[in-house]
């Protein structure tokens, strides 16, 4: 595909230059919006209509959802006359992946604040809106889908106002899918966008948002330049990990990766180093010159807090060394991703990995097995949890299979969350009626419009990790949508429920839950083992135990052959003597047989009621 005819040999002047993003909740039109802006800044040969162009990775284009955040440098001529340089970053709308948005607005001064004129002001609407206001970005408020039937532009803009607390008087209306607006659109981000501020004369710092890996070249960075310029042949420092390297090449996006001579001040693109070991290219970190050193490096990131946690094992055993080198090449591309090496009696070695929701740990193991060829067999998934010993000490668990003896524990902790639910207000009963079935508390009802109602509720983490996405989509045909943030640890009486098979205890199956509840879990879960596993060649009993104390049991009957099919009448005791030697064949091979353990009876934790 052939670049727009952007000169690459020089300097922008910053003054020429807009750095900004995308941000919305869900299928609200982000990708479509960003398709429209390359098509009418003349990215694409003319006649060409290209569809999510930024949403490159299979699994984006199978669900229809941005994982990844994407930059791409437009050209633009403004009213004005000036041709201007538009850095677009597409950011994410699931709550999962809130730390790629964070990311994306540091590298940004502006942000197009996108809402569905049919849905209107939706969770992750207002939590990235709070994001962009948090980074200090000037927000454009625009309302797209105006073309579709049902679309209310009026009503979004008074929930804009009361949601948010945002004049939408000037609201752009767009049809992203159509390009009615865009055109205005593109005046006003040249228009209300700051250019970026720095100094074109200091020391080079440039701040990676982003990376990835490529099997030939190395580490590829992705940066934004604030201070200073970077060119070939440059000897770089890495200030967080003191790491030299040389740059081998440095580019833009537009729309794939091009080649230039210089990346200066308030610039966006991508350097190449040639560096393979992917620990010294973290994301966060600034890039100097090794000669002329900066003075302070830039704020960088927080670090992200894993909410869910779960055990990732190769199902070939062989295959942990891959594993362990795909891990360390995915987080490269996806720094919100945790992981340390565990071992599991039952399972092998494998590795305790941290996810941002499920959605992420779905997507995660996705990828390592479509993008790495790993097969994986994934553990049921746990929340952190504060334990305090009666000795007084105390630790920080999150792998059930970890937990000290109950008589040494004086109490337990959990993480709670603020949870932030809109639902159109015909949904309210079964969606407050679902939150109390998940222990939550209610702390506040606000009416955003006539149709909108916001519902904050506190949650224990672990009642919503599960399946609370699906219920509440269920329970709102598909129209409430909710957003959480971690508030703090509480003490909650629970228990651990150990899973024995054949009398010996999988750890990975292992789980933690309320002491009222656990026997009614620990049967449904006993139950869908039962399902889910294989029959054997003997007898395989399934049980469920609080401590030495058997809550629920199931039996997997053995496979049988038919031993006395050859027998045509006569003596009895013949019948008698090949079931005898049939049942101590049995329970020879009841000591020395393994039960092999599907993946499913780990999802099956996932689907107990």
């Amino acid at each position: 595909m052939t670049p727009c005819p952007i000169c690459y040999n020089q300097q922008m002047d910053p003054q020429l230059i807009r750095n900004f993003c995308i941000v919305a909740h869900v299928d609200h039109g982000k990708s479509t919006l960003a398709d429209r802006l390359m098509e009418m800044t003349h990215m694409f040969p003319q006649g060409q209509h290209v569809d999510l162009y930024l949403d490159k990775m299979d699994l984006e284009k199978e669900r229809g959802i941005t994982i990844k955040a994407q930059s791409v440098r437009l050209k633009h001529t403004a009213r004005d006359g000036r041709e201007y340089v538009l850095n677009l970053i597409d950011t994410p709308g699931h709550v999962d992946f809130s730390y790629e948005v964070s990311r994306s607005l540091a590298a940004c001064e502006g942000a197009v604040l996108l809402v569905d004129a049919t849905q209107g002001v939706q969770a992750q609407t207002v939590a990235n809106t709070h994001l962009a206001d948090n980074a200090g970005l000037t927000i454009i408020p625009v309302i797209n889908k105006i073309d579709m039937p049902n679309s209310d532009p009026d009503t979004v803009k008074e929930e804009i106002e009361q949601a948010l607390g945002m004049d939408a008087t000037g609201a752009l209306e767009v049809s992203a899918r159509a390009g009615t607006g865009v055109p205005e659109l593109l005046e006003a981000i040249v228009e209300q966008v700051p250019a970026p501020r720095g100094d074109a004369a200091a020391p080079l710092r440039a701040l990676i948002f982003d990376s990835s890996y490529d099997a030939y070249r190395g580490v590829v960075a992705f940066i934004r330049v604030v201070d200073g310029e970077v060119r070939p042949g440059m000897k770089l420092r890495l200030m967080a990990t003191n790491f030299t390297a040389e740059v081998e090449e440095v580019g833009v996006i537009s729309p794939d990766m091009t080649k230039v001579d210089v990346l200066g001040s308030g610039e966006v693109g991508y350097i190449i180093t040639g560096v393979k070991d992917v620990s010294h290219m973290k994301v966060g970190d600034t890039i100097t010159e090794e000669k002329r050193r900066a003075d302070a490096s830039l704020a960088g990131y927080r670090d992200p807090k894993p909410m869910v946690y779960a055990g990732l094992y190769p199902i070939d055993g062989d295959a942990y060394a891959d594993l362990r080198d795909a891990l360390d090449k995915l987080k490269l591309n996806d720094a919100s991703l945790v992981f340390e090496p565990e071992s599991s009696p039952a399972l092998g070695f494998g590795f305790r990995c941290g996810f941002l929701g499920l959605l992420h740990m779905e997507i995660v193991q996705e990828r390592l097995e479509r993008e790495f060829g790993v097969s994986l067999l994934v553990t049921a998934p746990h929340v952190n949890y504060h334990v305090f010993l009666k000795n007084g000490t105390d630790k920080m668990i999150n792998n059930p299979s970890e937990f000290p003896s109950f008589g040494d524990i004086d109490h337990i902790q959990e993480p709670f969350v603020q949870t932030t639910i809109l639902t159109p207000s015909e949904f309210m009963g079964p969606v407050m009626e679902l939150c109390q079935k998940r222990r939550g508390n209610l702390q506040n009802i606000h009416y955003i419009s006539a149709r909108t109602t916001e519902v904050v509720y506190e949650f224990a983490l672990s009642q919503i990790i599960k399946d609370f996405f699906n219920a509440l989509k269920s329970v709102s045909k598909g129209y409430a949508t909710y957003d959480y943030e971690v508030t703090d640890y509480k003490t909650s009486d629970l228990v651990r429920v150990d899973i024995l098979l054949a009398g010996s205890k999988v750890d990975a199956l292992s789980m933690i839950t309320y002491k009222d509840t656990a026997p009614f879990e620990g049967r449904k879960l006993v139950d869908k083992l039962k399902e889910t596993i294989n029959r054997q060649m003997f007898d395989v009993a399934i049980q469920a135990a609080i401590g030495g104390k058997i809550i629920a049991r199931q039996t997997i009957s053995a496979m049988r052959k038919d031993v006395t099919a050859k027998l045509y009448g006569g003596d009895v005791t013949r019948k008698n003597k090949l079931l005898q030697k049939q049942k101590k064949g049995k329970k020879r091979m009841k000591t020395i047989g393994k039960v092999d353990i599907p993946q499913e009876a780990f999802l099956s934790l996932l689907k107990i009621d």
